[in-house]
């Protein structure tokens, strides 16, 4: 044994860098598969710590054939609500969360805090699950009272019980500009509930109660979610055939007197709802399962290649190692007892490679990499997984250790120690398949990654129809709209400012916007609204196509007026003149991308409203000449800010941010599978590393033979080589149309998306030909250089 360990380590010092990318391979692999399986789990388990997630489910509203929704009208929701016995609870929800300002009076100073607000329906907690720590968890049903997350509540309060504090909303921006903002004055902390996974639709937020009648009979007005909770899973199979019947029967339709089709619903199990992408008006966090399958996929296959590769370093130190272990053999060693001495040697090194993927990953935890991941990275927070982890790291230690311990006890002493060792033709074989499939993974993995982000950038970079650049944009509140006049006088003060328009919208920063039916010659249509400021279209640089654009005269009508895209009026024959409320149709745009390259250009129009419609502008659009310093008019935009409503905190930033957000999940995700492209790629590097080990070792002889007989160093080096271009060609021709049709179904989630370039895939292979090359050279350069009398002599 002793001996067997003496020339194990003599071998380490032989071969110090073979050895520690081996063991670095193992452990970037190991470090990969955790960090995968964390976004993994946080996905699986998306909304499934209620403990009656089975029982609950969004119900969701479809016209005809058209799109599925996930809102629908309060009292459509109520009548649901209350027509079968099966349903126990169910609750109309905001169908997103508000940034609302808040002040804390404590005595001697007055603290402010921007928090997420959602407005519910008191049987809110009847349908989910709250751990109330303090308080009672029926506080929505009592008047001014709200429900807060223990994190928030240490935050403003410390250790002192935040119950029956105040907190004072001030300002509120929703979505939809009146619609579920948060109502301002005083609220009284009725309940502390127990922070809620980040796995969840529902965000730790503050929850106040709906008003009792806001919209309770607006049949026309779907901006609300609708969750209930049934007795049991299976009372979902006929619930919704039962409620058709009963709107029928009871002639619900009659209250949609604008709509003469007939309706559809779903119902969506809740932990199914993340996974739901075939929805619109939907703000729920999204992913995919399609998304889940490819990262559990990559991480099999890379921990399937560190294995694989692990298993060939261990057989490519047998040349090395197989005259002193079958010296060992004929001095009375058994063969179980060197067989279990080269397992061992296996598993430490697995071990070893194990605590430093530990490391690695607490590393990333606090490192960018920790953004691309939706999931908690600290260690603690997943033991299963570590424990998961450590045991295949055992198992591949075991497993990669098998077959090179029976393989370098398999030669006959004599036969070894006269020096005649060799590969068989079989085992080469093996040895090439299994560097192979990693090579085809490689390819795989980086034309993949490639096109993902030529997606991204082709959706951030593409033209929408306007201008973006040079354009900064800002929240507004109440006291900046009032001040609309002086705060435009004010930011042209600096020279670099060309103009100021507002909207209620922020142009591309989400799938969908409001959309309303309305009725024109006679028929119902369905556009997305947009109300702006009759400057937008000249500020915005979006040219109006036939007819004007917008006039200061027309918010000064009774009605306002509309201005149509192309798709719209092709869709609707819409025309100059025509009116839809007494509004008039001024004039046609061509089909902007407003929404998110996600969709379709579907109908919608720019709205200045009249008098006789309320509502305000949520964003400022400020257009910056292109000479100017963009920074400099950026810390004068806050100055200004910050002069009409001091402390609040504005969110000032330039258009190019809100694209980035848009497309946050997309270019996070192309990193990640970028991240592991690489991974892949190195991994794949080190088995081509051990190969060449073996080879040159195997070869030795050989190459010192082609030497005296007047072989060059490039000769040999191509010689080399050569094996592997023959490989690489053949792989990249599997991996070629895996690739290809991976990319074709991933691209079917965009509208509007990037050309299959058939320069990606030639780049993909010639960089890993190149790395290849690189690392075959590396490794044989010494021994083709070597002096060819020492070459044979060792042998």
């Amino acid at each position: 044994m002793k001996t067997i360990i003496r020339n194990f380590i003599s071998v380490l010092r032989r071969f110090k860098m073979a050895t520690i990318l081996n063991i670095l391979g193992l452990s970037v692999a190991f470090a990969a598969f955790m960090v995968i399986m964390m976004q993994v789990d946080y996905d699986k388990n998306f909304d499934t710590f209620h403990k009656n997630a089975d029982n609950i489910y969004r119900v969701e509203f479809q016209w005809d054939k058209e799109s599925t929704q996930a809102v629908l009208s309060r009292p459509m929701a109520n009548v649901f609500m209350n027509f079968s016995p099966h349903i126990v609870a169910g609750a109309v929800t905001s169908p997103f969360y508000n940034e609302t300002f808040y002040s804390v009076d404590k005595g001697v100073e007055k603290s402010t805090y921007m928090e997420p607000t959602m407005i519910v329906d008191p049987s809110f907690t009847d349908v989910f699950d709250f751990d109330i720590l303090d308080g009672s968890v029926d506080a929505l049903k009592e008047p001014g009272k709200v429900l807060v997350p223990e994190s928030l509540a240490r935050k403003i309060f410390g250790e002192e019980s935040a119950v029956g504090k105040q907190i004072t909303a001030k300002e509120s921006k929703g979505l939809l500009v009146g619609f579920f903002t948060t109502p301002e004055g005083n609220y009284t902390i009725g309940g502390i509930y127990k922070d809620l996974p980040l796995n969840s639709i529902i965000r730790n937020a503050i929850f106040l109660k709906m008003d009792e009648k806001a919209d309770l009979h607006n049949w026309g007005n779907s901006s609300y979610n609708f969750y209930v909770r049934l007795d049991h899973p299976e009372s979902a199979k006929d619930l919704v055939s039962d409620f058709l019947v009963y709107y029928k029967k009871n002639e619900l339709g009659k209250n949609m007197s604008w709509y003469s089709g007939e309706p559809n619903f779903r119902l969506t199990r809740l932990p199914d709802v993340h996974y739901a992408t075939d929805v619109t008006f939907d703000m729920t966090p999204k992913s995919s399962r399609q998304t889940v399958l490819v990262l559990i996929a990559i991480s099999l296959v890379i921990l399937i290649i560190a294995g694989i590769n692990f298993t060939n370093f261990s057989t490519a130190l047998t040349p090395m190692r197989v005259k002193s272990i079958n010296t060992q053999k004929v001095l009375g060693s058994s063969d179980g007892v060197l067989r279990f001495s080269l397992l061992m040697e296996a598993v430490c090194i697995s071990t070893v490679a194990y605590l430093l993927a530990l490391w690695m990953v607490h590393m990333a935890g606090n490192s960018t990499i920790a953004k691309l991941v939706d999931a908690d990275m600290s260690l603690f927070a997943h033991p299963l997984l570590l424990s998961a982890t450590a045991l295949i790291a055992l198992l591949t230690g075991l497993l990669a250790g098998l077959y090179p311990s029976y393989y370098m006890t398999s030669f006959s002493p004599a036969l070894v120690l006269k020096g005649s060792f060799g590969l068989s033709p079989a085992g080469r074989r093996l040895r090439n398949v299994l560097i192979c499939i990693q090579f085809i993974v490689s390819f795989t993995l980086i034309i993949g990654s490639m096109f993902m982000s030529l997606q991204n950038r082709f959706m951030q970079n593409s033209p929408l129809g306007y201008d973006k650049d040079q354009i900064i944009v800002t929240n507004l509140t109440a006291p900046v709209l009032k001040s609309s006049d002086a705060f435009r006088s004010s930011l042209k003060t600096f020279s670099g400012i060309e103009d100021v328009t507002y909207g209620e919208f922020m142009l591309s920063s989400q799938d969908q916007y409001m959309e309303w039916g309305r009725e024109l010659k006679g028929e119902n249509i369905q556009f997305q609204c947009m109300p702006i400021d009759p400057s937008f279209l000249k500020v915005m640089n979006i040219p109006v196509t036939e007819g004007r654009d917008f006039r200061e005269e027309d918010a000064l009508t009774a009605e306002g007026a509309f201005i149509f895209n192309e798709r719209a009026r092709n869709l609707y024959d819409i025309s100059l003149g025509d009116k839809i409320d007494g509004a008039n149709i001024v004039g046609f745009i061509p089909d902007i991308k407003f929404a998110s390259f996600r969709t379709e250009v579907t109908p919608m129009a720019f709205y200045v409203r009249g008098k006789g419609y309320g509502g305000g502008a949520d964003y400022a659009y400020i257009k910056v000449k292109g000479d100017s310093n963009l920074q400099a008019a950026m810390a004068h935009v806050k100055s200004v800010l910050n002069e009409i409503h001091p402390d609040y905190p504005f969110n000032v930033k330039f258009f190019d941010q809100v694209l980035n957000t848009l497309y946050e999940k997309e270019e996070n995700l192309s990193s990640l599978i970028t991240l592991f492209s690489l991974i892949a790629v190195f991994i794949s590097m080190v088995g081509v590393f051990g190969l060449v080990v073996f080879d040159s070792q195997y070869r030795k002889k050989e190459i010192g033979i082609r030497k005296i007989m007047g072989s060059t160093t490039s000769e040999i080096l191509i010689m080399f080589n050569k094996t592997y271009i023959y490989i690489l060609c053949i792989c990249f021709a599997l991996a070629a149309p895996v690739a290809y049709y991976a990319i074709h179904k991933w691209l079917e989630n965009f509208a509007l998306k990037t050309p299959v370039y058939w320069w990606v895939f030639m780049l993909a292979f010639l960089l890993v030909f190149c790395l290849t090359i690189l690392t075959v050279t590396f490794q044989n350069w010494r021994v083709a250089n070597e002096n060819p009398v020492y070459s044979i002599k060792d042998n």
